[in-house]
């Protein structure tokens, strides 16, 4: 039996920020699909991903808005924000997210808990502000 290669969706309004974690994601083995906007990735098939990772400042549905809709649809899905506002991350904690990342962010401190995150999905909560 051959395992499933995860699959990390990647929202972001910033093309070389997508870029560059599409690229890192790859690297580390697994299947990175990227999406400008919140709309894009809630027009796709959500039942394939496995993993969320979401800018918070979205132009039209923002991270807390694309959580919450897909919080609906796929309650256990793990979902990290990623932000440049270093203040979102206190509003974050009421938000049900696996992680926080603060732009810049280290690239192996986030590979590290997206491994963690799909590998159990009882993780403790990872921050990296």
């Amino acid at each position: 039996m051959i395992d499933k290669v995860p699959v990390v969706a990647v929202v972001d309004d910033d093309p070389r920020l997508r870029d560059s974690l599409s690229n890192l994601l790859e690297s580390a083995g697994y299947i990175a699909c990227i999406f400008p906007s919140a709309e894009a990735l809630l027009a796709s098939r959500l039942e394939q991903i496995d993993l969320l990772i979401t800018d918070i400042g979205l132009p039209g549905i923002d991270g807390f808005g694309l959580r919450a809709l897909i919080g609906e649809e796929r309650p256990g899905l793990p979902v990290f924000m990623i932000t440049g506002r270093h203040e979102f991350a206190e509003q974050i904690q009421g938000h049900k997210v696996t992680g926080i990342f603060c732009k810049p962010f280290d690239a192996a401190a986030l590979l590290s808990a997206v491994g963690k995150a799909l590998g159990d999905r009882e993780m403790e909560d990872g921050h990296d502000c």
